[in-house]
């Protein structure tokens, strides 16, 4: 038998290895501790909502740890478990509410957006004449000669032509200059308009054929282009004569700011929603040197970049805060700057067009097929552009098809904007499983061209027929296409709330919903579309700390107030990603 001292030896050598072990790092690198002594934080004094369920909830207090939540339910219960364990912020009755999830944008073009001259007219510019455009693009050459060295261009964004005295053409430019190539992208991002030297570099003369699926325009009485490129037109020069000229490190800065602007808005994903190869890459640069603020799901354009789907981020789950959702197709054109592909004629044509002009295809039904099948065969998610209801009606005779072919196992195939969709093709929607992402920001910002000029009071009051969708059992998102506008969170709640153009008028009274009904499609029904329902759009416990802070309940004040939100802070994952640079 041992003597009773080596016994004691040989167990406290036991208990101090045992200590040992407990403080030591668990086999993936987390440090094992008690939950009190990792991050923790607990948000009470405010309306949080949870947005989960079809009528508003409220919690009295959420903790979240290390970037979960781990508890909803009662301030006093709260306090119960983990006062003196968490750190506690105080809302001081503002309120809280689930991150906001991109529907559809361009996170990484928000970026040349940034880059660029500011060409937006009012209220989110002062691009409210050519002649202003021409001394907004004069102000930027002049400051930004950096960028123009590196680029080899001067490039504005936003004008707006229903907002303008007229339409610019290469004339107006060439006054800017003549020996600096400048190009300016139409706010829909669907036209541009280039000057002379511009239109010599890009190889466009006289002789020029208009590509498939788009249009240079020429000058009246002549072949000479003046100008301006539609569609396919303008994307061939953006992309084989523009972005390939931007480097590596403005592309990684461009991505930066683009996401730096979404936290603004409150948003903690934010969606590239027709990548490029060069958008691509710029985002897995990211990813690798971890340095992505907010979750980014790329959409890669099936067209130019469809290798870009294989890619090793491919799949729903985030490494390093990107992941590839699937691919994007491209039907038609913009309604506001008439490319759209209607089933009736434009309200007033474009100048040179005939009187019966409806648009255009950006290609045949059999190619559309030919992609979609090829979503549905590599078990892609797709989501389409179609704003014109022709362009609407060839996507739903694609998807038909597909499904009967390949089965539609909950592929959530999305249609982007559908703003033109009729209610026979609402009931298809919920046929064939397809998923509508809206663009209720329309009726503000172009409502009174719809009515006037684009579709006529009867057509423009059916835009974006939210409220029709829903009671049709549809549930849908409602996205701001950001740099097409700016990608602000609070203008989306309002116009899909509201309605109200530029003027004040309601367009479309019948079609507006509950602000409550708007917030799920910023939130719960985006984290939805996006196969993330487990995780985000609601603020429930073992889902991600993703959360916004606004000002003031959009459920307790007017609508009419609610362009006039504002975003405190945005926390992505428990960490604080933006804040409003004042105390609240």
């Amino acid at each position: 038998m041992k003597p009773l001292k080596s016994i004691i030896a040989v167990a406290l050598i036991i208990l101090a290895v045992s200590c040992k072990n407990d403080n030591a790092k668990s086999a993936d690198s987390t440090p094992v501790a008690e939950p009190y002594k990792l991050k923790q934080t607990l948000y009470h004094g405010g309306d949080i909502i949870s947005m989960a369920g079809e009528e508003p909830a409220y919690l009295e207090a959420v903790v979240e740890r290390e970037g979960q939540i781990i508890f909803t339910g009662s301030k006093a219960d709260a306090l119960a478990r983990f006062e003196g364990k968490a750190d506690l912020v105080d809302l001081q009755g503002k309120t809280m509410l689930p991150g906001f999830i991109d529907g559809h944008g361009h996170v990484f073009n928000v970026g040349l957006q940034a880059a660029s001259a500011n060409l937006l007219p009012a209220p989110d510019g002062t691009g409210d004449s050519v002649e202003a455009l021409k001394e907004i693009l004069g102000e930027w050459i002049a400051n930004n000669k950096d960028f123009i060295d590196t680029t080899g261009w001067a490039i504005g964004f936003g004008y707006d032509d229903s907002q303008l005295d007229r339409y610019p053409n290469k004339e107006d430019l060439d006054a800017v200059s003549t020996e600096i190539p400048i190009y300016i992208i139409h706010q829909s991002g669907h036209l541009a308009v280039v000057n002379s030297k511009g239109l010599e570099l890009a190889g466009i003369t006289a002789e020029s054929k208009d590509p498939k699926g788009g249009k240079i325009r020429r000058v009246s009485g002549s072949n000479e282009p003046n100008g301006v490129l539609e569609e396919v037109a303008h994307f061939m020069v953006l992309l084989t004569a523009i972005l390939p000229n931007m480097t590596p490190e403005l592309q990684d800065d461009m991505l930066v700011k683009g996401q730096e602007l979404y936290a603004s808005f409150g948003y903690t994903t934010a969606q590239e929603g027709r990548s490029t190869p060069d958008g691509s890459a710029t985002m897995e640069r990211a990813a690798e040197n971890d340095a992505l603020i907010l979750d980014v799901v790329s959409y890669v354009d099936i067209l130019s970049n469809r290798e870009g789907a294989n890619s090793k981020y491919q799949g729903k789950t985030y490494t390093n805060k990107y992941r590839v959702g699937g691919v994007k197709l491209n039907l038609d054109g913009s309604p506001q700057g008439k490319t759209a592909w209607l089933s009736h004629p434009y309200l007033i044509v474009p100048s040179g067009e005939p009187h019966d002009y409806h648009g255009y295809e950006s290609m045949t039904d059999e190619e559309a097929y030919k992609h979609v099948a090829d979503a549905y065969q590599n078990n892609l998610q797709i989501l389409a552009h179609c704003n014109g209801d022709s362009a609407i009606d060839q996507y739903i005779a694609a998807v038909s098809k597909a499904n009967k072919e390949f089965g539609n196992n909950d592929r959530r195939t999305v249609i982007i904007h559908a703003q033109t969709a009729r209610e026979d093709q609402l009931d298809r929607f919920v046929e064939e499983q397809m998923w509508p992402s809206f663009f209720p920001m329309h009726t503000f910002y172009w409502g009174d061209y719809h009515v006037n000029s684009v579709l006529g009071k009867e057509r423009a009051y059916k835009i974006s027929p939210t409220n029709t969708a829903y009671k049709k059992g549809l549930r849908f998102t409602s996205h701001h296409d950001a740099p097409v506008a700016l990608p602000s969170s609070i203008r989306v709640l309002s116009a899909t709330v509201t309605r109200a153009s530029r003027s004040g008028q309601i367009i479309g009274p019948d079609e507006r919903i509950s602000p409550y009904l708007a917030l799920k499609a910023l939130t719960d029904w985006a984290a939805y579309q996006h196969f993330e329902e487990n995780t985000k759009g609601t603020i429930e416990k073992g889902k991600v700390a993703d959360f916004v802070i606004l000002d003031r309940n959009p459920l307790k004040i007017e609508p009419s107030e609610l362009q006039n939100l504002e975003v405190l802070e945005t926390i992505k994952g428990g960490s604080p990603v933006y804040k409003k640079p004042s105390n609240y």
